[in-house]
């Protein structure tokens, strides 16, 4: 089943203390309307192979207005895309090439998945108006006093990484959809945010939109290679969306959406499908050249929001080739397109 207490924690860290040992978890303090809270970061999968990581340094996505909006504190979250919650794959937060696979602790400066946390986690330390965001499963509160920084009662935030996609076995349970960990950092002062997002190698890309479970493409068990072309088993990207008209000036609004063959060949769009973050859908029809970008115009039921949304390409499979998130800020000027 899925995590049972899926939440977002909003909060001031004020202290961190490295991964290390047999699980080790990046830790941190934070403090939230008065309450004490832990963040633990998991830095290395159980069986040991590496952590495939994100960094957003400058994280642009409609769920950050809704973040700004909250009040301190701990909120759970229904898996909807309603919610506030999170959702890699359907919340186009990222694609599967970025992610990087980095080591918990190698000598050298700026080269493992500790240093890369910290890197973020100090900055927001001596930045007093910054804020820390924390999704993940909820304990607590406990007895006893934190394990790490000694507040009572003990209680926190942890899962912070990718909840899908987990083949069968220890964690398969934890599968489902709109309940991904990550960590988002706020620095209102320079009006910037920033999102660290983590995974396991073994979790696939592609799930079950009920279940969580992983979807058989026969997919390859390492990284997908940013440089090599999408193939059936790693489809993402073979047909891209590179923009959108969201907020037309003709009434009612004619909104376009462009998609680009990134192919070496026609690639038949018959039975894809265009959907919004609501999973409205239209179907597409014929076909795009290779090489060449095919302007759709919006139809109902799906719609471009001006509020800021998400717009995802899935296969005639119902697999998701490729997605883009977009802010009420960049739809606010009525008759420009936004650039992905």
């Amino acid at each position: 089943m899925p995590l049972k207490h899926y939440s977002v924690l909003k909060g001031r860290p004020i202290a961190m203390r490295f991964g290390t040992g047999q699980s080790p978890h990046y830790q941190v303090h934070v403090v939230a309307d008065n309450a004490d809270f832990r963040i633990a970061v998991n830095v290395q999968s159980g069986d040991g192979s590496e952590v495939e990581f994100l960094v957003r340094s400058h994280f642009v996505h409609p769920i950050t207005d809704h973040l700004a909006a909250l009040p301190e504190g701990l909120h759970p979250q229904p898996p909807k895309p309603v919610s506030i919650a999170l959702d890699f794959i359907r919340g186009n937060l990222m694609q599967p090439q970025e992610m990087i696979p980095l080591p918990l602790s190698v000598p050298g400066p700026d080269n493992d998945l500790n240093e890369k946390l910290d890197q973020f986690v100090q900055r927001a330390l001596s930045n007093e108006s910054a804020m820390i965001y924390a999704f993940g499963e909820t304990w607590g509160p406990e007895t006893k006093a934190d394990n790490y920084f000694g507040f009572r009662p003990g209680r926190g935030i942890h899962d912070i990484h990718m909840n899908q996609g987990n083949p069968i076995g220890r964690f398969s349970g934890d599968n489902g959809p709109w309940q991904d960990g990550g960590l988002v950092f706020e620095f209102p002062d320079q009006k910037l945010w920033t999102a660290v997002f983590l995974k396991f190698q073994t979790q696939a890309w592609h799930t079950d939109d009920k279940t969580g479970d992983p979807i058989d493409l026969g997919a390859p068990t390492q990284p997908p290679d940013p440089t090599a072309p999408p193939t059936g088993q790693m489809p993402d990207g073979l047909v891209r969306i590179i923009a959108a008209l969201v907020n037309a000036l003709k009434t009612p609004e004619r909104e376009v959406v462009t998609l680009l063959n990134t192919a070496d060949r026609d690639i038949d769009l018959t039975g894809w499908m265009l959907a919004d973050k609501q999973k409205n859908k239209m179907v597409l029809s014929g076909k795009i050249a290779a090489g060449g970008t095919l302007a759709v115009v919006v139809q109902k039921p799906m719609e471009l929001s001006n509020q800021g949304g998400i717009i995802s390409l899935l296969d005639e499979r119902g697999i998701k080739i490729h997605g883009v998130a977009y802010t009420k800020a960049q739809a606010k000027n009525p008759g420009l397109t936004i650039p992905f």
